[in-house]
């Protein structure tokens, strides 16, 4: 019998409304399940019991907050394997992938852990005549996070640990394509010991997403998705007077200088490139290869992509899996034509990759598409530009630094950025005049940890702040400012005059 994966409201499992969507496995192709789509009813018990729980965890000690955090990541821990194998089962990614992405996300967690240190206020004694001044952060109250396929477990993590640990409820709208995790870590909050109703799930589309940008108690929104939708979260959530950070879409460029190390970087490329099935924003997507190291660069990455295995996530031989969803999967595949027709030769076809147990990907049941590369891609085409999510690595020759630059900063995305050179520096000259938001140094996937924030610039990131670390703090607590004066017994009395420091 399929699963049915459903809301969690209060503590329990929600059934909610009556439409419903398939998930399927996409090694295969088949249905394994399916998930129940949540009306604006839905939306609202979920809202209604967060705000019903959220001034017990707002009161609660920061002591006692951490205990709870702690509790979290030590079953977190414990249970990584089985939401490993519940993210490889729905989105594709391989099993050693998936782990990988469970640890990143704990890495917020802990940082989350230390937050009796993170809202440490500051205090100013004697700013005027027996008068003291101090800042503190408090929580706002109901938040909540609308989270993508391609990381179920760990984009999550970039919220709601801080935003709990500040002293937030949170709602979570997970995608609808791979929502088993989200199940699981709900659970796992109640068992280390957060109150019902803290932590939600609404599982769902557009209705309700829609319903948290409109919804008077939610607070605040967090997004991550690709850059039409963050606009639409952003213009709809602050037009509701609601605060928000949306994380659009990106097209990472590495700019590969002529005195770099090719093997470092052939090796960085392919791991960068085809990493998740290239399913996540932080991927390399470009090369920008300046003259005259193209093609010995370019000969180095089909030996690499040659020798990777394709196949199902649950098989330990594999190191790429399938694409999430047969839609997806024949979008990204149709730019190995519009590529061609563009100009760009097509080196590696990924329609051809042999798939473990299979025939060749575009033949195998599932949604298969092996590791892609196109070389001598046009500068301005559309697979140059145009944000593809899958596994499709184009080389872009250029002629100098200066002219890779130009085409980094030309383009509307600002996410992440590489560039790979021995000479300190044009490192250093790089990462002052890039226009991106994260940029790596010999590099290729320049994801901070968790005490720093993630965002980009430009399209790539609406809003003001970044994600986790310190601005994460920011984000989810709002500062006040308090000027006490306590009068001793000596006071001399009424004073009608202007006060002064005297």
């Amino acid at each position: 019998m399929s699963k049915v994966i459903t809301h969690w409201i209060n503590g329990s499992p929600a059934d909610g409304g009556s439409r419903t969507q398939e998930i399927f496995n996409p090694a295969t192709g088949e249905v394994s399940g399916t998930v129940t789509m949540a009306t604006a009813a839905d939306v609202d018990a979920a809202v209604a019991a967060a705000v019903a729980a959220w001034p017990q965890w707002r009161d609660a000690s920061l002591v006692k907050r951490s205990q709870v955090l702690f509790r979290f990541r030590e079953l977190m821990y414990a249970h990584r394997d089985e939401l490993a194998a519940l993210i490889s089962a729905e989105h594709g990614k391989v099993h050693s992938d998936a782990l990988g992405e469970v640890a990143r996300g704990l890495e917020v967690v802990e940082f989350a852990c230390g937050i009796p240190h993170l809202l440490k206020g500051g205090f100013s004694e004697g700013v005027s005549t027996r008068v003291d001044s101090y800042s503190i952060r408090q929580p706002l109250g109901v938040v909540a996070g609308i989270t993508p396929f391609n990381f179920p477990a760990m984009v999550p993590m970039w919220m709601f640990p801080i935003a709990i640990a500040c002293g937030n409820a949170f709602i979570l709208k997970p995608s609808e394509k791979d929502p088993s995790a989200s199940l699981l870590m709900a659970r796992l909050w109640q068992e280390a010991g957060l109150p019902d109703g803290v932590f939600g799930v609404v599982q769902g589309d557009k209705v309700a997403v829609d319903r948290l940008l409109e919804h008077p108690d939610v607070k605040a929104v967090s997004f991550v998705g690709s850059t039409p939708i963050a606009r639409y979260v952003y213009e709809t959530g602050t037009a509701h007077g609601k605060r928000v950070q949306a994380l659009g879409g990106a097209k990472n460029h590495m700019l590969v200088l002529p005195d770099a190390d090719l093997d470092l970087v052939a090796d960085s490329a392919v791991s960068a490139g085809f990493g998740s099935a290239g399913e996540r924003c932080m991927a390399i997507s470009v090369v920008l290869a300046v003259d005259p190291i193209g093609d010995d660069l370019v000969k180095k990455i089909v030996e690499r992509v040659d020798k990777l295995v394709i196949g199902p996530g649950d098989d330990p031989r594999s190191e790429m899996g399938p694409l999430v969803t047969g839609p997806h999967r024949d979008k990204v595949a149709s730019y190995l034509d519009l590529g061609v027709s563009e100009g760009a030769t097509l080196v590696v076809d990924g329609r051809r990759t042999q798939v473990l147990g299979g025939a060749a990907a575009a033949e195998t049941p599932g949604f298969w598409l092996g590791p892609t590369v196109l070389d001598h891609v046009p500068a301005g085409s559309r697979v140059h530009t145009e944000e593809i999510f899958g596994p499709v690595l184009s080389i872009v020759r250029v002629s100098s630094y200066e002219d890779g630059l130009r085409l980094i900063n030309g383009l509307e995305f600002g996410n992440g950025t590489a560039v790979f050179t021995n000479d300190g520096g044009a490192a250093r000259r790089f990462q002052n005049e890039v226009e991106v938001g994260m940029v790596g140094i010999n590099v290729p996937i320049p994801v901070p940890m968790a005490f720093y924030s993630f965002g980009g610039w430009k399209a790539s990131l609406f809003g003001d702040t970044h994600v986790h670390g310190t601005e994460g703090v920011h984000f989810y607590t709002r500062g006040k400012v308090v000027t006490s004066r306590w009068l001793d017994p000596s006071h001399g009395g009424v004073n009608l005059g202007f006060p002064t420091n005297k």
